[in-house]
């Protein structure tokens, strides 16, 4: 049998293809970027194999797992594995610590396959543990900067423009606002956390030892950002990105009604508009009592009128209203409450093109 890969770092750095031979439910809780779960168990299968090796011990809940997996379910489940394996000869095959899921797996694709796939030591767990740690170390190590900047002034878009920016939002699959759902679902919390490990793992082994983070709440929709990262980033630099009114009401127009509109169209099809309209409602709605009845009914009114509109002619004009409104009434007197709290901190402040300018000769100045 091939020796097991203890090299999280090549893993990592590589892309090396896996799959994980733990159960769906498990693997819904958390995996890796690009891997594919084909277990030796589905959830019921483990539940009762669990139940019988509390009850009755290893051994019965062993014999009782290769009856439950026997004949053509073997078959089947043996015939992925060994399609994966000739697909990505490249590849490894992992379990939660590396133990006896993967191990039978290895054994039944040589012994029924002919194929000797390696396995990962220590699984699932060991890499986890791996990641965290390379969370850990980049927090310590690393030079980081925050940019901030009023709600919709393109701080995601100065992100794409820098080798060094890591963007945050885009690992978690959400804008980060009450206005920031996607049409597609975020990750769970630990995928969040890898995907962010894996990125800075990946930048640091390019050389990067200084980084970009958009300013960000602890939680960006349902992901949470590492507590050593939160805390390290309510003490860093920042740089605050600034804009004209009409320009950030432009860029929300696209971003938030046009692109996200046409996201929902292509991923829901005949009913992603009207998907669209209710998640826009209900991201009103989210912000009710901090708006307060008044406003809040003022804006709902607007953004219904605009909606009814863009469902009948496919206009987008009559949304500039409430966006407005919203930015001026809401958005805008919070994030001037916050830029002069944390106004100390500011080391440079300008539009885009001189924000990005800024960053990249601070890697300059510091490298």
């Amino acid at each position: 049998m091939s020796v097991d890969c203890t090299d999280y770092r090549d893993i990592f750095l590589n892309d090396r293809p896996m799959m994980d031979t733990r159960a769906p439910v498990e693997f819904a809780k958390g995996s890796f970027p690009a891997v594919v779960n084909l277990p030796l168990m589905n959830d019921h299968e483990r539940q009762r194999v669990g139940t019988c090796y509390k009850q009755h011990g290893q051994q019965a809940a062993m014999e009782l797992g290769h009856r439950l997996v026997s004949g053509d379910i073997k078959a089947e489940r043996i015939q992925a594995w060994a399609d994966f394996a000739r697909a990505h000869p490249d590849g490894l095959l992992y379990c939660f610590r590396g133990g006896l899921r993967s191990q039978i797996a290895q054994r039944w694709l040589m012994e029924e396959a002919g194929i000797d796939y390696p396995r990962v030591g220590g699984g699932y767990k060991a890499m986890r543990t791996f990641l965290l740690e390379t969370l850990v170390q980049a927090v310590d190590q690393c030079d980081f900067v925050l940019l901030g900047g009023m709600t919709g002034t393109g701080k995601t878009e100065v992100l794409t423009h820098l080798n060094n920016g890591v963007d945050l939002e885009g690992h978690a699959n959400h804008r980060g606002s009450s206005f920031g759902k996607r049409a597609t679902g975020q990750p769970s919390n630990i995928d969040f956390e890898n995907r962010l490990a894996v990125d800075l793992l990946k930048k640091r082994a390019r050389g990067m030892q200084q980084f970009v983070l958009e300013d960000e709440n602890r939680a960006i929709g349902s992901c949470a950002l590492p507590l050593p990262l939160y805390q390290s980033m309510q003490q860093l630099p920042m740089v605050w990105l600034e804009d004209s009114l009409q320009g950030r009401v432009e860029r929300i127009l696209r971003d938030y009604v046009v692109d996200l509109c046409g996201e929902f169209v292509r991923v829901h099809g005949d009913e992603g508009f009207a998907l669209f309209s209710e998640r826009m409602l209900a991201s009103l709605n989210n912000v009710y009592k901090r708006l307060g009845g008044e406003r809040h009914r003022r804006m709902l009114l607007m953004m219904e009128d605009a909606l009814a509109e863009q469902a009948n002619s496919g206009s987008v004009d009559m949304h500039r209203a409430w966006i407005e409104g919203l930015l001026v009434e809401y958005y805008d007197p919070m994030y001037a409450f916050q830029r002069e709290k944390k106004g100390a901190r500011i080391e440079f402040a300008g539009e885009r093109e001189a924000v990005i300018e800024y960053l990249r000769e601070r890697v300059n100045l510091r490298g």
